[in-house]
């Protein structure tokens, strides 16, 4: 089994598994990668290092740096606390995951679904859908409060 860091064209990283280096060649060169973020096939491998198991390696106890400080500034605290591009795109991930979950597809009805309920001529709940950028124009005219979050394929089905 071979793993592979993938990219796509939006910098979306992203794993994929494959029998051979061969089959991951076939798929890709079939458009059958996407990536699971934004549906793109536009996908390339990135470098990485090999995976070494180390399980029994450990960090020598009371280990310090030399001529470092003990105490983080508050820069490097900063930095510490940040989340790593991978931890952003699983929070992203879940935060789709379950507005598909709460919410209605109303497809290409929304400006017209989003307009009764914002006119209590349907009842309030959340709805997601696809509006031109027209109809997006038109709605917030109105005082309809929208906003735009790409819900990519895989955040709609379940994943095992």
């Amino acid at each position: 089994m071979k793993v592979f860091d993938l990219s796509c064209e939006n910098e979306h990283r992203f794993e994929g598994w494959f029998a051979s280096a061969q089959a991951y060649d076939e798929q890709l060169g079939r458009g059958l990668i996407e990536c699971p973020v934004c549906a793109s096939r536009a996908i390339r491998r990135l470098p990485s290092a090999p995976r070494l198991n180390l399980s029994d390696a450990r960090e020598p106890a009371g280990k310090v740096q030399p001529g470092k400080d003990e105490r983080a500034s508050d820069a490097e605290r900063l930095v510490a606390a940040m989340p790593t591009p991978e931890q952003l795109q699983a929070l992203w991930m879940k935060m789709a995951r379950h507005l598909a979950d709460t919410t209605e597809d109303v497809g290409e009805r929304f400006a017209e679904e989003a307009r009764r309920i914002h006119y209590d001529e349907a009842p309030r709940r959340g709805i997601r859908g696809v509006a031109t950028p027209e109809q997006r124009t038109e709605l917030e005219d109105e005082g309809i409060e929208v906003f735009s979050f790409p819900l990519p394929a895989v955040a709609k089905e379940p994943l095992q």
